[in-house]
């Protein structure tokens, strides 16, 4: 057995949650999430997990467990890679202690190097309960429980690209792509029926997938291993915070199966932006939202109660016209002293002497 010691530590902090993320030497990493508040006690789990590490040959495996098993893999489109070199990350089911299962989008996410493979994270049937292995950057892809994840990850290898010269090449055969952006392309068919298992079990063992390590596995197990970067780690956590996401709500089906990018569009399964969904360009919009709703929103109540007094008719009138109605109702009072000045104007009186001569009268209009 190889010596096992630590490769790196990543601490990511979200609010009030502080994640670290742990590399240890072969296929395992250790995911951590903290209130800010146990800061202390982490520093001190760190320092005697170091220390114990130190001191040990055997292979380590640490994960989230939970005692029931994980749903099914659900169908869903995958969108086209936004940007060239981004690599496609498989939805996964991840756990929440108090919520249960939720379902972390699939996303194109940019590696944290060339030459780097993602492996997937899978479910495992260990000792009694599921076991959460985590995924990780490497330069091959090692073991991800033989889960059929589709796009490439049939259940064992990677079939949807290779890295050629510091540049990725897609294998449209399995893997969507924005051609317009991205020309480095070429197509295999044989990864399909080389690596396609035909099932949507999420995990690994009795009842579900199971699948042993093969010798090219085994040996990518024993890479230089890279944790998930800290825009992976935001994408989880993001969607532990949408509740259309757990399974308690979405009966295995989710409201968002896939994203464009790490903040980018949610998707549904059949691949329509999910306007349901609180995650990405839709958690953008909706907090703008409410800043512009709430401007008319004071204005609206301001008037009610001066409207209530008056007509019903007049609160569907324009807050500028309701100054217009009272200005026009003393309009006929200022009106009905006309009669009093038109007397002055009543020329009409003329016209009696005019009756005793209309035939003169006549003639001086036609003469005007």
């Amino acid at each position: 057995m190889v010596d096992t010691v630590f490769q790196g530590i990543n601490i990511l902090k979200l609010n009030r949650l502080l994640i670290v993320s742990i590399n240890i030497t072969q296929q395992n990493h250790l995911l951590i999430k903290f209130d800010v508040k146990t800061i202390g006690k982490l520093l001190f789990l760190i320092c005697a997990m170091s220390f114990a590490v130190s001191k040990t040959n055997a292979q380590i495996s640490i994960s989230i467990s939970a005692s029931i098993a994980p749903p099914e893999m659900p169908v869903y489109v995958q969108p086209a890679c936004p940007v060239d070199g981004y690599l496609w990350q498989p939805g996964y089911w991840a756990y929440d202690p108090n919520d249960g299962y939720y379902w972390v989008p699939g996303v194109w996410v940019a590696p944290p190097q060339p030459e780097y493979l993602w492996t997937p994270a899978y479910w495992g049937y260990e000792g009694g309960s599921y076991g959460f292995h985590a995924g990780y950057w490497g330069p091959h892809v090692g073991f991800y429980g033989g889960i059929n994840y589709g796009f490439g990850y049939g259940g064992w290898g990677f079939g949807g690209g290779s890295w050629s010269g510091g540049h990725f090449r897609y294998n449209t055969a399995v893997v969507n792509v924005n051609r317009t952006v991205i020309h480095n392309t070429y197509i295999d068919r044989t990864v399909i029926k080389n690596t396609y298992v035909s099932n949507h079990t999420s995990f690994n063992g009795p009842g579900g997938v199971t699948a042993k390590p093969r010798p090219e596995e085994e040996a990518a197990m024993k890479d230089h291993h890279v944790p998930p970067t800290a825009s992976q780690i935001s994408h989880e956590h993001n969607a532990s915070k949408d509740k259309a996401q757990f399974a308690s709500v979405n009966h295995g089906h989710p409201t968002a199966a896939a994203m464009t990018k790490v903040g980018g569009r949610p998707l549904d399964p059949q691949g329509h932006v999910a306007k349901a969904s609180t995650l990405g360009s839709n958690r953008t919009a909706a907090k703008r939202a409410p800043t512009t709703v709430s401007h008319p929103a004071p204005k609206a109540v301001s008037h009610s109660p001066a409207v209530s007094h008056a007509r019903p008719a007049a609160r569907t009138a324009a807050p500028a016209a309701r100054p217009a109605a009272p200005a026009n109702r003393p309009a006929p009072k200022v009106n009905r002293p006309a009669p009093t000045q038109r007397p002055a104007v009543k020329q009409p009186q003329a016209r009696p002497q005019a009756h005793s001569a209309p035939k003169e009268a006549e003639p001086k209009e036609k003469h005007r």
